[in-house]
């Protein structure tokens, strides 16, 4: 079992046939929901899924919804990435998250975009879990096409 961070194979095609909105207004609901060392998720990971997902104290299934940044013009990429989100008072161990779509306009249901490895299992006892996400550059934005 492993966890490599990747684009999910599926959201490249799903990019191009329109299924995902970063707007900040109006555009869909993304989530990031997290993972333990146990999961196996790749770049074949097409949907979000509850296995392998964590539980704790602070932790609900299915992760939180992150706030878009709206997606700009970088250089010569387009970018976009989220604000930073924080599990408070938590109490768990995470490897990784996935970050997925929760209301496409489309038939897919719960696709998945964007695999993160932390590099080792990250453990918080009763204090906040933060997730940060990189600044917007054509080099480090979390959703970027070169």
């Amino acid at each position: 079992m492993a966890i490599n961070q990747a684009f999910c194979t599926s959201f490249k095609q799903q990019l191009l046939e329109g299924v995902h909105d970063f707007r900040t207004v109006g555009g869909d609901v993304f989530k990031v929901a997290l993972y333990t060392e146990a999961a196996t998720i790749n770049s074949t990971t097409t949907a979000y899924t509850t296995v392998g997902e964590i539980v704790g104290t602070g932790y609900t299934a299915g992760g939180l919804a992150l706030t878009n940044i709206t997606p700009s013009q970088y250089n010569l990429a387009g970018v976009c990435s989220f604000a930073n989100i924080s599990w408070p008072n938590a109490t768990f161990a995470a490897r990784g998250a996935l970050i997925y779509n929760s209301t496409p306009a489309h038939t897919y249901t719960n696709p998945a975009c964007v695999v993160l490895d932390f590099g080792t299992l990250r453990t918080v006892t009763n204090a906040t879990f933060t997730l940060q996400f990189p600044l917007i550059t054509d080099l480090s934005a979390i959703v970027r096409v070169n």
